[in-house]
């Protein structure tokens, strides 16, 4: 099985990254679109030169070797995508092929955590939008896509996690809820930008901070994104 998790920046996803690569039966692959992701917008990351260079640069071998045969001959694959990644001209029909999952957060947490790495955020940097349109896509493909919401995960991080396993019909393994300090062996070479505090972390931390109130652009850019992550909300698996 080959699980295609979609989220945006700034949530959860890497904890969720870890999660599936302690299991010891599930292979890691982390946002394999980012260099075509910044090579067709243009768009100026941190450590763009270093990402770029570190992963195919063409958008089907990317695609065949989702697809291919998983490494060690393991039973699982967990993809962690950005959905932001798929830009206009990616082609989507191996979602046909994937088991998506859509892990979605509250927009003030994302735009306030992501606000603090890269300034001046918009709509198609969180991600939101693009996950409702690749939630559809995977429907109309004939998936039945599962969307769970990383403050449930964080809340009830074992009842969510046996429900996700459950959803996906695999075991769930109680060394899902740990992880070494220090990230990784499939981190992106993005990590020492983005993963620090993952990197700090051992598991999932349930202390649930009070929503963050944004003001300005950031305010705006929350109430622009908010009816995605509503439509996804009434969706996603509860306990």
């Amino acid at each position: 099985m080959r699980i295609a998790m979609w989220s945006g920046p700034r949530n959860l996803s890497t904890a969720m990254m870890y999660a599936f690569g302690a299991r010891g039966d599930c292979d890691i692959v982390d946002e394999p679109f980012y260099a075509v992701y910044l090579l067709q917008t243009g768009i100026n990351h941190p450590m763009r030169p270093e990402i770029i260079a570190s992963q195919p640069q063409n958008p089907g071998e990317v695609i065949e070797t989702l697809l291919g045969p998983i490494p060690g001959r393991l039973p699982l694959q967990y993809q962690k995508h950005m959905s932001h990644h798929m830009v206009e001209g990616i082609t989507r029909y191996w979602l046909g092929d994937v088991k998506n999952v859509f892990l979605i957060r509250h927009p003030a947490r994302v735009v306030a955590s992501y606000a603090a790495k890269r300034e001046n955020p918009d709509l198609d940097d969180i991600g939101l939008r693009q996950q409702v349109e690749l939630y559809d896509y995977a429907r109309a493909m004939g998936d039945d896509p599962i969307v769970v919401d990383s403050e449930d995960i964080r809340a009830a991080p074992e009842a969510m996690l046996r429900a996700l396993c459950e959803e996906l019909g695999i075991e769930f393994l109680p060394q899902m809820l740990s992880w070494p300090k220090g990230g990784h062996a499939a981190d992106g070479v993005w990590a020492k930008h983005w993963y620090g505090t993952a990197h700090r972390s051992t598991g999932f931390n349930s202390e649930i901070a009070p929503l963050p109130e944004l003001e300005g652009d950031l305010g705006a850019l929350v109430e622009e994104a908010m009816p995605y992550y509503r439509r996804l909300y009434r969706n996603r698996i509860v306990v």
